[in-house]
């Protein structure tokens, strides 16, 4: 029996990054506790004073296939390149061209939400089908594929 993995992200800000990748995913926010009508009304409720009501954030793929998403803050930034990252497929089935043009779609429209391009690999057939290398607004590296 496979476990459930959830993908964690150390970051500073954990709204802002989780809003971003709700963006690029098609995720959701993970909904406040029954009885509650939104989180900022569960953290009063919960006693959690108002500079810590940013320290954690999560989302869900609404199709409930993907895995958990969770941000947390933590005080330290960035160091280095990432030695995981994902792979956002942007482009399933197609090839060339038309590939390529789907992930220089996709690019543009993360960069309008915060994202920086960083490299354009072309395709190599018969092995590589090309793919474009992102950041998030953190840094977080991952691909476009």
């Amino acid at each position: 029996m496979a476990l459930e993995v959830q993908i964690t992200f150390d970051c500073a800000d954990p709204a802002k990054l989780s809003a971003f990748w709700a963006e690029a995913l098609g995720y959701r926010l993970q909904e406040p506790p029954p009885g509650f009508a939104s989180w900022e009304e569960a953290l009063e409720a919960m006693g959690v004073p108002p500079e810590r009501r940013n320290d954690a954030s999560a989302l869900l793929d609404p199709e409930g296939a993907g895995p958990r998403l969770f941000f947390q803050r933590v005080p330290e930034g960035k160091q280095v390149k990432n030695r995981l990252h994902l792979d956002v497929r942007a482009a399933p089935g197609l090839e060339g061209e038309a590939r390529m043009a789907a992930l220089e779609a996709e690019a543009e429209r993360l960069v309008g939400h915060g994202a920086t391009r960083l490299e354009r690999h072309e395709p190599a057939p018969p092995m590589a089908g090309g793919h474009i290398i992102m950041a998030d607004p953190e840094g977080n590296e991952f691909c476009l594929d």
